[in-house]
């Protein structure tokens, strides 16, 4: 199952490398686009959880990793200011 990184930036400035389990952030998300951040974080969300099922219906279980990631997604998401964009920068396979 191919598996990739996105890198984005925070509305803050702070950079984090994500990790998807499954190309398919891809059909969410685009790079060099900024998007609001309940919006982000929504698209991530259904991204990510897609991404586990896909390992799910593979190998007989969820991604764990892909649940972490979202977990702080979430929890980064909760830090920032209200009505902030966050900017997909790149994918890397």
């Amino acid at each position: 199952m191919p598996e990739m990184h996105f890198h984005i930036r925070w509305p803050d400035g702070r950079r984090e490398a994500c990790y998807s389990p499954s190309l398919v952030v891809k059909d969410f998300l685009a790079p060099g686009e900024s998007y609001a951040l309940d919006d982000f974080v929504e698209k991530t969300r259904t991204a990510l959880n897609i991404a586990s099922e896909r390992v799910r219906e593979r190998y007989g279980f969820a991604c764990s990793s892909a649940m972490a990631q979202l977990a702080r997604i979430e929890a980064a998401a909760k830090r920032q200011a209200p009505g902030g964009l966050v900017t997909v920068e790149t994918f890397e396979p």
